[in-house]
């Protein structure tokens, strides 16, 4: 009988929670097999089994918090059973819903009302799992995430509406639900916070009682940062396969901006201030199991084309669920773009033990005054919230203003 045990989670790291079980007892495992999930407060940890056999035992259920090193199934090498008889936990036989891809099956339930199913599905690895428990059809859920992407909270959505099998509607809800949707007669719900979401609150709540927090406010014309990205982004993905959003030009502006004042790219250490000589650059993500800032290592050394496929990258991952260690830790500053959700402005709070964050915002047509006239033009609002103890007023709207120069008028950024 070989144990399988929580194993080494990261630095500092001292418990998780079971997320997902992948298989069940009586399951014949080949050894590499992934037996469970873990949840921790920045990753997700798959857990294989040592050796072939058969899972005789489990000791925790989903939703569980374990400590490392308990104790989490016995595999049994001297029993052998049909691996082709597997299934996953109580879900459907679907294997593309088992290895991660969206079905595209026809589906055999009922059609939606007023909804047409479609071919071509992209779906998160959430929403894929709720799909699979519930029998919902992707095909029929229309998605509400960037670029029709269908998230858990749609495929939940659609079958309280009556889009899916009715079942849907009784399942208890994941321990990761952020959005439980009580069954008939139910006026309230409880749900057990998540590691990750207790991390989450806690960093949060640190950041907010230790850093003397202020937030200073300016606005930027995308007239002509929009123009330039106009005429170069097709050209730009249909020659290097990268789609040019607005945030490499933030970027290359953040950073060119913190040369100017080192100050807000640095950290307090006890009575001293550490001043990092490079740029690891944070990027805010909402993924399903909640806000995620992996960073981009050496940005200042990169060029624009590699800062927009790194973007993309570390999005994809933290939306997947496969971020790493390395990716989430050592950042020295972040940015967060609530724009992308229709904020039009905002105070963001810091990635503690950062002491600066800039704000993104959406961009918006207004009147403003320019040489004597009013014009509409493309304006976006730019928050940047600092640490006072060591950022002074001056420094941190000069960094601001230098930000908002560098935007309005590109050319300089490809000077420098």
């Amino acid at each position: 009988m070989t144990s399988i045990k929580v194993p080494p989670l990261g630095e500092s790291i001292v418990e998780a929670t079971v997320s997902r079980w992948l298989k069940n007892e009586g399951d014949a495992v080949a050894s590499g097999d992934t037996l469970v999930e873990l949840e921790t407060d920045k990753i997700t940890v798959e857990v294989p089994s040592v050796t072939s056999g058969v899972l005789t035992k489990r000791f925790a259920k989903e939703g569980d918090v374990v400590k490392l090193d308990q104790l989490l199934a016995e595999v049994d090498e001297s029993q052998k059973a049909d691996t082709k008889a597997n299934k996953a936990p109580d879900k459907p036989a679907d294997t593309k819903a088992e290895k991660g891809a969206p079905p595209r099956a026809e589906s055999r339930e009922p059609k939606a009302e007023g909804r047409e199913p479609r071919a071509d599905v992209r779906a998160s690895p959430a929403a894929q799992r709720t799909a699979a428990e519930t029998g919902a059809d992707l095909s029929k859920v229309q998605g509400t995430g960037r670029g029709g992407v269908v998230s858990k909270a749609d495929v939940i959505e659609s079958a309280g509406a009556g889009g899916e099998r009715s079942g849907a509607r009784e399942k208890t809800p994941d321990p990761g639900s952020t959005n439980p949707r009580p069954s008939s007669g139910e006026r309230e719900t409880r749900e057990k916070m998540t590691t990750r979401r207790k991390r989450i609150a806690e960093n949060l709540l640190q950041s907010h009682v230790s850093t003397a927090r202020l937030t200073t406010f300016n606005e930027i014309d995308m007239t002509n940062v929009e123009a330039i990205r106009g005429r170069v982004k097709e050209q730009i993905e249909k020659k290097h396969g990268v789609r040019l959003s607005f945030m490499p030009f933030f970027v290359k502006a953040t950073i060119a901006a913190l040369k100017d004042f080192p100050v807000v790219n640095a950290q307090i250490d006890g009575d001293s201030i550490v001043h990092h000589l490079y740029v690891n650059l944070g990027i805010a993500v909402a993924s399903d199991a909640g806000l995620v800032v992996p960073n981009i290592k050496d940005a200042d050394r990169m060029g624009m084309l590699d800062i927009a496929r790194s973007i993309v990258d570390v999005a994809k991952k933290a939306r997947d669920g496969k971020l790493t260690m390395n990716d989430l830790t050592g950042g020295t500053f972040t940015i967060t773009n609530g724009g992308v959700f229709g904020s039009l402005v905002s105070t963001p709070i810091l990635n503690y033990p950062q002491v600066g964050i800039l704000g993104l915002h959406k961009i918006q047509d207004r009147p403003i005054a320019l040489n004597g006239q009013v014009v509409i033009r493309p304006m976006m609002y730019v928050a940047l919230s600092y640490d006072h103890r060591i950022i002074d007023g001056q420094q941190a709207v000069l960094f601001l203003v230098r930000i908002k120069e560098l935007m309005e008028d590109p050319a300089l950024m490809a000077i420098d």
